[in-house]
């Protein structure tokens, strides 16, 4: 049931006005449960059983694990939990041939409840908060990933139905729509026949596809948590932003601070901290060892097979040089001066994260291997190899959208967007919801794609 399919908006529809209909936590979290599920087992009724499964072992462990807390015992039933947990993900991720949609996401909700409570945290005393926690409809599928201390002390109180932020909401999910129909949609099926026919490829075309699938991802995902992120402000939740303009990081470390936050930080703080205490009496190597098994684990989180271990891989080895080369790279700043190289920097991480996309996107190492042989062979080419199939209209529509969604960013950046909308004039803010909702209709992709994330 995707977010823009019609069974999704008559699902919400009916959820929101039933969500609203009585200021009693019980009935609120009854509707919200009811749809969550209803959500979940629409894909098929194996995923909702297993999401139950995994919330009430969780549920159940965490009350074990906080019974022996500061004992001998505590150890053995966090290790225990974890591999469990982690074990049934494996086998569900790698060796199942039925992958239940969500599963990485709320396995590490899972897991981070759980470490919470060995480092001290009280653990949820009531069955259905915790429920509502793991299996949140609007973030179930690809995140964003909720900690419980941020997410379970929502859910404590009836919401109270509040105008401002039902509109900021649904400000929110058109931009998201905006972002996932007018510009990734547009441009996927294009890149998509480049990427899955490689061999067919000239080299320019294989450059060109490189170059423009981070935006494609971008607009894809930051859409879907857009949209996530408005349909929870609809309810009266503040779930944890994704995204944070990752296209001016100067440094592939800076730009994973910015990209797919809640997962980055996710691993820093359960993957990367712990392993970098363990081999802190090395220095700087244990440091760099402790990045490298990050990132490859961050590679194997998205999926199975060699061309996700080599996108982590990638990931970490290049972090890593920025740490090492930190000196070199101060005084290079100092001799071409700090406007030039944050352009130079800029250019840099997008181009190298675009290259390691290509184990993220690609399925065939052999293909990536051959896109990395051929694409920098200097060759004449023609303009009708650049356009990748696409019209001239496709081409002008995208080009202008995406200069529209940087635009966008860099003045919310400097002003909120949202509280912006509320000072405007009346002509003027519905002027700007209809010129959009206008955009959105006029120039989307419908029926093209899935949103790609739902795959893990």
């Amino acid at each position: 049931m995707e977010f823009l399919s019609a069974p999704f908006v008559i699902c919400f529809i009916l959820t929101f006005v039933l969500y609203y209909a009585k200021s009693d936590k019980r009935w609120q979290h009854a509707v919200l449960l009811l749809s969550s599920s209803v959500f979940i087992g629409y894909y098929h009724i194996v995923y909702l059983v297993i999401a139950w499964c995994v919330t009430f072992f969780t549920f159940w462990a965490g009350r074990v694990l906080h019974k022996y807390l500061n004992t001998s015992k505590s150890v053995w039933v966090l290790w225990a939990s974890i591999s469990i947990l982690v074990g049934f993900w494996l086998i569900a991720r790698y060796f199942s041939p039925l992958f239940p949609l969500g599963i990485s996401f709320y396995t590490f909700q899972a897991l981070s409840y759980l470490i919470g409570i060995y480092w001290e945290e009280d653990p949820e005393r009531d069955f259905w908060d915790f429920s509502l926690y793991m299996m949140l409809f609007m973030k179930f599928l690809s995140g964003p990933i909720e900690r419980s201390y941020d997410m379970l002390p929502q859910l404590k109180a009836a919401k109270i139905f509040d105008y401002d932020k039902v509109t900021k909401g649904l400000k929110m999910i058109a931009w998201g729509t905006f972002l996932k129909l007018v510009i990734a949609d547009r441009i996927g099926p294009a890149l998509n026949i480049v990427f899955d026919n490689v061999q067919d490829a000239t080299n320019i075309q294989m450059m060109v596809a490189t170059l423009l699938y981070p935006i494609q991802l971008y607009a894809d995902f930051a859409g879907y948590t857009l949209m996530a992120l408005g349909l929870g402000r609809m309810m009266g939740f503040e779930l944890k932003p994704n995204f944070n303009r990752p296209f001016i990081s100067q440094s592939t470390g800076e730009l994973w601070r910015r990209w797919h936050m809640t997962l980055s930080f996710w691993v820093r703080d359960y993957v990367f901290s712990p392993l970098n205490i363990f081999f802190r009496s090395i220095g700087k190597w244990g440091i760099a060892f402790s990045l490298l098994i990050t990132f490859v684990a961050i590679g194997v989180w998205h999926g199975a097979g060699w061309t996700f271990v080599l996108y982590g891989l990638f990931q970490g080895i290049i972090v890593i040089y920025e740490m090492m080369a930190a000196s070199f790279r101060n005084k290079m700043k100092e001799f071409v001066g700090n406007g030039v190289w944050s352009v130079i920097t800029i250019l840099r991480t997008y181009f190298l994260f675009a290259l390691s996309l290509l184990f993220f996107r690609v399925s065939r190492l052999s293909d990536v291997w051959y896109m990395y042989r051929y694409m920098f062979r200097p060759e004449s080419f023609s303009i009708k190899e650049l356009r990748l199939g696409m019209s001239d209209y496709d081409w002008i529509v995208f080009g202008i959208a995406v200069l529209l969604m940087f635009l966008m960013e860099y003045i919310n950046s400097k002003h909120d967007i949202l509280e912006q909308c509320v000072r405007m004039k009346p002509l003027t803010r519905w002027s700007c919801y209809i010129g959009l909702a206008l955009i959105i209709f006029l120039f989307g992709a419908f029926g093209v794609e899935n949103f790609i994330y739902i795959q893990f």
